[in-house]
C-alpha cells in the first residue's frame, strides 16, 4: 500500500512517522522549501528562530512521546519549568501565580491560595470553579463564549485578568468575548484538572526544526519514505494520482482554507469543503527584539499586560535564557486585537516602552528587531465551531490537521492527535 501526505506541518508529519513506523510505503508533499507548517524556523539576523514562539505544556501526551520516539528528546530540546504567570506592571497590584511541585490537586490549591495580587474572594471563588468542572466531568451542557462562562460563575478581578483570560488567548488565539467555553473547559480539563506535571511549560529551548519536524523527516527516510519539499499539490483527481504517481490511500494534512480548495474539485467532498471554506481565522503577531546581551528578563516567560488593559503586548519570552541567544526578546500578541492597527515602528516603541514599565527599568537601544505577522495562524475558535472528522466521504481520502482534533482548539498536540489518528485508520481499515 502506498500512502500520500499531503502537507508537512506537524499533522503531516506524524502522520507519516506512524506509517512509516508501520512499514508502509509513504510520501510526504510539502509546497514550501522546509518542513514545518505554521511552527517552523526562519532565519533572522544571522540566527535560528522560529516564525512564532510556541508554547506546550505537560500534557502534550502524544507530541512528546512523538518527538521521543523520533528522536528529538524533549528533555534536550524543551525546558520545563512549573507553570508560573507573573505580570509585574499590573495595577493596582503586581500579579503573581506560581504552582509548586505538590501532588495534584494540592499544586493547584497552594497555587491559588499563594497567588500575589488577588483577593482571597477571588481565590475562593476559583477554587469552587474548578470545582463545578471537576463535578460534570468537564463537561458543558451547552457551548457559550468564555467570558459568558466566567460571568456565569463570578470569575471576575484579578484572577480573570491573569489567570482565565490570558489562558483562554494563549490556548485557542481566540478573545474571551468571542472564544468557545467548550474547548477551552477542555484544555482546563488536561492542564490544570489534570497531574501536576500536565501543567508545567515547556518551553523550546531549540528552534522549531530541531523540535521535531527534522528528526520526523530523517526517522521517514530511515524507514524507506521519502519527502518531497517545493512540491505543491493543485488537484487530487480521481484514481489519487499526486506529482504523476499513482496512490492507494491520500491523508489531507493542510489548512483548512487550502483543503476546502482541494476538497471541492471532487463531488464526494464538497459538503466539507463548504464547511471549512466558511472557517474564521486568528492572527499571531512576533515581534523579535535584540538588546545587548546584558538584558535579561526575572523569568523566561513574563506577563506584559492583562487582557481588556489597554496595553497591547501580552507575553515576552527571553530567548536567552531558553536557547542560549543573549538580549534576544520575543514579543507574542495573540488574537485579533488593537496591536493589528500598528505600522512596525509604533508597535516595536510601544512593546519596548512596556517591556521597561514592566522591569521598572530604562532599557538598551534595541540592535536589530524583526516584525512577523501571521495573518492566518490558527482558526477563530468559536462556540458550536463544526469540526470535520478524520474520515471523508471519499473513500481512501483522509483529513488532518488541529481543526480535525474537535476536543482541541489549533495547538500542536491537536496537529499532532489529528496525524496519528489518519494514520492508524488507514493502518486499521487497509
Amino acid at each position: 500500500m502506498r500512502v500520500a501526505v499531503i502537507g508537512g506541518g506537524w499533522a503531516g508529519l506524524s502522520a507519516a512517522v506512524e506509517l512509516a513506523k508501520a512499514g508502509t510505503r509513504v510520501t510526504l508533499f510539502e509546497a514550501a522549501r522546509q518542513l514545518g507548517g505554521r511552527a517552523r524556523s526562519v532565519e533572522i539576523q544571522g540566527q535560528r528562530l522560529d516564525n512564532g514562539q510556541h508554547i506546550l505544556i505537560g500534557a502534550y501526551s502524544e507530541t512528546l512521546r512523538l518527538m521521543q520516539e523520533v528522536g528529538a528528546d524533549p528533555d534536550r530540546h524543551l525546558r520545563r519549568l512549573p507553570l508560573q504567570l507573573s505580570f509585574p506592571a499590573s495595577r493596582p497590584h503586581p500579579f503573581r501565580l506560581r504552582l509548586p511541585r505538590l501532588p495534584a490537586p494540592w499544586h493547584l490549591a497552594t497555587g491559588l491560595l499563594m497567588a500575589q495580587g488577588a483577593s482571597l474572594a477571588e481565590k475562593i471563588s476559583a477554587a469552587r470553579f474548578m470545582r463545578f468542572l471537576q463535578g460534570t466531568g468537564y463537561c458543558l451542557a451547552a457551548d457559550c463564549t468564555v467570558a459568558s462562562l466566567l460571568d456565569r460563575h463570578g470569575q471576575q478581578g484579578s484572577l480573570r485578568r491573569h489567570l482565565w483570560e490570558p489562558l483562554c488567548l494563549a490556548a485557542l488565539n481566540t478573545a474571551p468575548q468571542e472564544a468557545s467555553a467548550r474547548i477551552f473547559v477542555n484544555t482546563l480539563r488536561d492542564s490544570l484538572g489534570g497531574g501536576r506535571a500536565a501543567t508545567d511549560l515547556l518551553l523550546p529551548a531549540a528552534d522549531l526544526d530541531r523540535l521535531f519536524p527534522a528528526a520526523a523527516a530523517d526517522f521517514i527516510a530511515a524507514r524507506g519514505g521519502e519527502v518531497r519539499l517545493s512540491t505543491r499539490v493543485h488537484s487530487i483527481d480521481a484514481s489519487f494520482t499526486v506529482a504523476g504517481e499513482p496512490f492507494d490511500r491520500i491523508i489531507l494534512a493542510v489548512g483548512p482554507q487550502h483543503a476546502a480548495t482541494l476538497l471541492a474539485q471532487q463531488q464526494e467532498t464538497t459538503a466539507v469543503a463548504r464547511l471549512l471554506a466558511d472557517y474564521r481565522f486568528e492572527p499571531i503577531g512576533t515581534v523579535y527584539c535584540g538588546y545587548p546581551p546584558h538584558l535579561r528578563l526575572p523569568f523566561p516567560m513574563l506577563g506584559l499586560s492583562a487582557h481588556g488593559s489597554g496595553q497591547i503586548g501580552q507575553w515576552v519570552f527571553d530567548r536567552g535564557a531558553l536557547c542560549g541567544t543573549p538580549g534576544v526578546m520575543a514579543f507574542v500578541l495573540s488574537g485579533h486585537g488593537a496591536w493589528e492597527a500598528f505600522d512596525d515602528r509604533s508597535l516595536l516603541t510601544a512593546l519596548d516602552d512596556e517591556l521597561a514599565a514592566a522591569l521598572n527599568t530604562r532599557l538598551p537601544a534595541m540592535l536589530w528587531h524583526r516584525v512577523i505577522r501571521e495573518r492566518r495562524a490558527t482558526f477563530s475558535c468559536r462556540p458550536n465551531l463544526l469540526r470535520p472528522s478524520a474520515r471523508t466521504a471519499r473513500a481512501g481520502l483522509w483529513l488532518a490537521g488541529d481543526y480535525v482534533c474537535a476536543d482541541y482548539p489549533a495547538t500542536l498536540e491537536a496537529a499532532v492527535r489529528s496525524g496519528l489518528t489518519a494514520a492508524r485508520e488507514i493502518l486499521l481499515r487497509g
